[in-house]
């Protein structure tokens, strides 16, 4: 057996039953057919999906759970008799078989074996039952359809045999057969009554049926003449063939077509007048005589009159509808006909119209004028509108702005669409609002006040926005999303504008919107959106080249501000004291226009005010005005630097005028923006360089860059010649500190390792870190260095000397030493005692550097000190000696000396070789003996120098 195939596509078939045969059955259905296959267990099941949803074929198991499948086919032939039902079984006998057979089954198949013995067979039986019914169900209908056909109460049917023999025929063929249908039957159907006529009508109707009887359609009109008024009736005869292709029947059929004969006759008559009139029609005809009565008007010249034809008729002659003067009648004698002439009507509501008249002679039975009539009122009103459009569009080309534009769209609006009412939202992205930018009064006067809208797409005007979606509506009060609900606005339009806003337009009439004024609105819109868009591109354009000019002018004063430090730089390496530093700094900043006035001043900390040293520019007695008071706040900018140590700034002196006096001064000299700067180095403060210019926001963020950078430079400046002063000078301060708290290094180690410690000087400062000698006293030297290691500062300890009470440790610290910092200042840290409770340190200080900056130094690196002591000092040769050997030294050399020292290797006898000090350095024996010779040459060399003795050169 095979299947036929696309025979189960597209069908649903039902499948009843558990046992073994419906898993494979239900497989091979989805995987060899398109079929939709539903699988169900109980027959209860069975006829509820049936009764759900309508299925092609019910393929059921003989045994189910709730009955059999005879009792299921039984209920579902109770419903239907079509529907094919297969009954398969395993356990079926003949009388299941008789059974299944007399209740109406359409396939009774025993499935045995292997899936792939009954599979096939059970899909070739489905297919064929489907079929079955499909070919039985078009039958059907296609008896019925024939019925339907036959019993047509407008068409005369009968029904004959092969042979042209009448066999049936319907009401209206009785009626057409003046005799009664029982002496009709069986007899020749040329010869029945109504074809008696001697005119050789019979032979006509035999001629088409006999052509019928050979396979060929048959047609014929012929008249028949029941009583006194004759018929014309169309016969059609068609032969019916078997699915063999043999002769079964033929079916003939009469309509009785005497009317539409007439009406062709009527229209035949009428042939001539209907050819010219609609070769020359355009939208409305009118005919007249030459005095101009109406001969003929169209049936609808009231779509552009408003006139019925009687009232045409009625207005008299054409001249009272189109005017008198509307052709000159020679030119159309001697043209023959004229064209697209525009005249102006009004019609019966009072509205004109403009019209192009074409007007040609013509003879129609009583008529010699044909008018044909072509309504252009909406064409001139859009070659107006378009006229009014392009003239906005030029007015656009000038609007600089979003609003000018807007309030040209609301002005043009009436001219264009021809509507009163209109207004444009702006959407303002900042807010996410679409704000009102114009209204025309009309649109306030209908709609009320037009209030801004949250671009949340709930209302008409912010939905059309968001959606980028045009609305037009015939009556806005039928839109939901109307807010408005007091509106007298009807007929309203939403057109989104792109990105930048919505046009709203309207009427107080409904339906005021054809295709003509929707198409106008679109192009009004779309013309504005041009125009925002335009406006936009060149405000950011505009935007732009503002702020490359901003930039350029930015970097224009910037490369003065830096041409100016440049020379600043090159007067400060020149400079030899600091009120040259003061006065050079103060002189070039106001060298150019760019700065008015610059001055530099100290705090003093008896009267927390701000001395001035020096200044320059256009001071005009500012200085003399009034005390520069220290403090945080409210007071001149540069007693502001003075107390917080950090860069202050004023773009703009008049913003507190009446909270602060100094502005009040500044203004007046034309001071509008100030900057003062923390003259900064090491963390110690020189004073306060403050600039004044005559501009707001003058100080913008790399001038005040460069300008911090500058106070940096000119406190180094400072610094440096402090410590050169420092080093000219042999009077120095000797001061001692006491210091309490253990932030020291060696207040640590010495609290730690619970030793006493000393240093006497020699500290040396490496690429990663200071070297630092110590005395170690009262402790094992092995713990102390343990104890060095441990803390954070000391990256290595080691011992250079031991006895039994201590020794000497060289200590590699991760941070600047004291001495550093000191000597960065001109101060030197000579010495410190230091035991696990108190720490003393000896400084010495020169004349140019104050005790107060060395103790904040001092309490900056070590914690809280307290002045022990001071004394005056002269250290004359000893300080010139010692400080021409040490500038002698290298690093290395200076390390080398220092760790021989503290070894012992000078003591006699040596407590350490020159090999011991060499591995300690981690140099060979040779290299350390060379630097020794060197470091020797060097100090006789200073000695023998500074009293006069011949100089010596000596190789390092």
């Amino acid at each position: 057996m095979t299947i036929q195939s696309g025979t189960l596509d597209s069908t649903r078939l039902l499948l009843v039953g558990s046992t073994e045969w419906v898993e494979p059955f239900a497989e091979a259905l989805e995987t060899r057919t398109g079929a939709a296959v539903q699988t169900v267990e109980t027959a209860a099941a069975a006829r509820e999906a049936v009764a759900d949803r309508p299925v092609d074929a019910v393929v059921s198991e003989y045994a189910l759970p709730d009955g059999t499948g005879v009792e299921l086919l039984g209920a579902i032939r109770e419903d239907t008799t079509t529907l094919p039902v297969v009954l398969a079984t395993a356990a079926g006998d003949e009388s299941v078989a008789s059974d299944a057979i007399a209740a109406g089954v359409s396939e009774y198949v025993a499935v045995d074996g292997p899936p792939e013995e009954y599979v096939p067979d059970l899909l070739e039986r489905a297919e064929q039952a489907v079929r079955s019914a499909r070919r039985r169900h078009t039958q059907r209908d296609r008896a019925r359809q024939f019925d339907s056909i036959f019993h047509d109460a407008r068409t005369a049917t009968w029904v004959l045999s092969p042979d042209g023999e009448l066999v049936r025929m319907n009401q209206t063929a009785r009626e057409m057969a003046d005799a009664a249908t029982e002496t009709l039957v069986g007899e020749p159907f040329w010869t029945l009554p109504c074809w008696s006529r001697p005119d050789g009508l019979q032979t006509d109707v035999k001629r088409i049926v006999e052509t019928a009887i050979d396979g060929e359609f048959g047609n014929a009109v012929v008249m028949r003449s029941p009583g006194s008024s004759p018929r014309v009736v169309e016969l059609s005869v068609r032969p019916v063939e078997n699915e063999h292709g043999a002769l079964v029947s033929l079916v003939v059929e009469g309509v009785d077509i005497t009317n539409r004969v007439e009406l062709e006759q009527d229209l035949r008559q009428s042939e001539e007048l209907h050819r010219v009139t609609l070769n020359n029609m355009t939208d409305t005809v009118l005919m007249t005589d030459e005095d101009g009565a109406y001969t003929y008007v169209c049936p609808n010249v009231h779509f552009i009159f408003g006139y019925t034809v009687e009232e045409i008729r009625e207005l008299g002659t054409i001249d009272a509808l189109l005017g008198s003067d509307l052709f000159d009648r020679e030119e159309l004698a001697e043209e023959g006909s004229l064209k697209n002439i525009e005249c102006t009507v009004t019609d019966k509501a009072g509205r004109e119209h403009t019209l192009l008249v074409n007007v040609r002679e013509v003879s129609i039975q009583d008529g010699t004028l044909l008018y044909s009539c072509r309504d252009i009122t909406k064409r001139k009103q859009r070659e107006e509108a378009l006229a009014t459009l392009q003239e906005t569009a030029r007015d656009f080309l000038y609007a600089e702005t979003h609003r000018e534009i807007a309030q040209h769209v609301v002005e043009d609006t009436a001219s264009v669409l021809g509507f009163d009412a209109s207004a444009v939202y702006l959407f303002d992205a900042e807010t996410n609002d679409l704000d009102p930018a114009a209204s025309s009064p009309t649109m306030r006067e209908l709609n009320g006040p037009v209030p801004s809208v949250h671009a949340t797409g709930e209302t008409l005007p912010s939905y059309s926005f968001v959606n980028d979606e045009p609305l037009f509506f015939d009556d806005v009060h039928d839109a939901d999303r109307l807010d408005n609900r007091a509106t007298e606005l009807r007929s309203t339009a939403y057109i989104p504008l792109g990105d930048h806003g919505v046009f709203v337009s309207g009427s107080a009439d409904v339906d005021a919107f054809d295709e003509v004024t929707r198409e106008l609105a679109d192009l009004l819109a779309a013309t504005a959106e041009a125009a925002f868009d335009r406006v936009t591109r060149e405000s950011r354009l505009r935007e732009q080249d503002r702020a490359l000019q901003q930039q350029n002018d930015r970097l224009t004063a910037l490369n003065r501000v830096n041409e100016t430090i440049r020379e600043i730089d090159q007067a400060l390496v020149q400079a030899e004291t600091r009120e040259e530093i003061h006065h050079t700094v103060c002189d070039r900043l106001t060298a150019d226009d760019r700065f008015s006035f610059a001055w530099v001043g100290t705090r003093d900390a008896r009267t927390e005010t701000v001395t001035p040293e020096a200044w320059a520019g256009d001071e005009r007695g500012y200085l003399d005005s009034r005390p520069f008071s220290v403090g945080p706040s409210g007071v001149e900018p540069a007693g502001r630097t003075a107390a917080t140590g950090e860069l202050t700034i004023i773009d703009d002196v008049s913003a507190r005028l009446r909270e602060e006096a100094w502005r009040k001064e500044a203004l007046s000299r034309d001071y509008l923006s100030v900057v003062s700067i923390p003259l900064v180095y090491n963390n110690l403060t020189y004073g306060v360089l403050t600039v004044y210019a005559e501009t707001q926001n003058e100080f913008e963020a790399m001038t005040r860059e460069v300008l911090e950078e500058l106070g940096e430079t000119i406190a180094s400046a400072i610094s440096g010649i402090e410590r050169k002063n420092a080093l000219l000078t042999t009077a120095m301060t000797r001061v001692e500190f006491e210091a309490a708290d253990a932030s020291f290094v060696l207040s640590r180690l010495a609290r730690d390792a619970e030793c006493t410690l000393s240093y006497q000087g020699g500290a040396q400062q490496t690429e990663t870190g200071s070297t630092v000698f110590v005395t170690v006293e009262d402790a094992s030297l092995d713990a102390v260095a343990a104890a060095a290691r441990s803390l954070v500062a000391v990256d290595d300890a080691q011992q250079i000397s031991a006895d039994s009470s201590g020794g000497v440790l060289r200590l590699q610290l991760s941070e600047p030493f004291l001495a550093q910092t000191l000597a960065n200042h001109g101060a030197v840290f000579r010495s410190a005692s230091v035991t696990p409770s108190a720490t003393t340190l000896v400084v010495d200080i020169p004349e140019s550097v104050t005790v107060r900056h060395v103790t904040k130094l001092t309490e900056d690196a070590v914690g809280a000190v307290e002045l022990r002591s001071k004394q005056r000092r002269d250290l004359g040769t000893e300080l010139n000696l010692s400080s021409r050997f040490f500038e002698a030294l290298t690093d290395r050399q200076l390390e080398v000396l220092q760790t021989a020292y503290y070894s012992g290797f000078f003591e006699s006898p040596r407590e350490s070789s020159g090999e011991d000090v060499a591995e300690t350095l981690g140099i060979s024996a040779s290299a350390f003996y060379q630097h020794s010779r060197a470091v020797q040459r060097k100090l006789f060399a200073a000695m023998f120098e500074e009293h006069g003795g011949p100089a010596r050169d000596a190789a390092d």
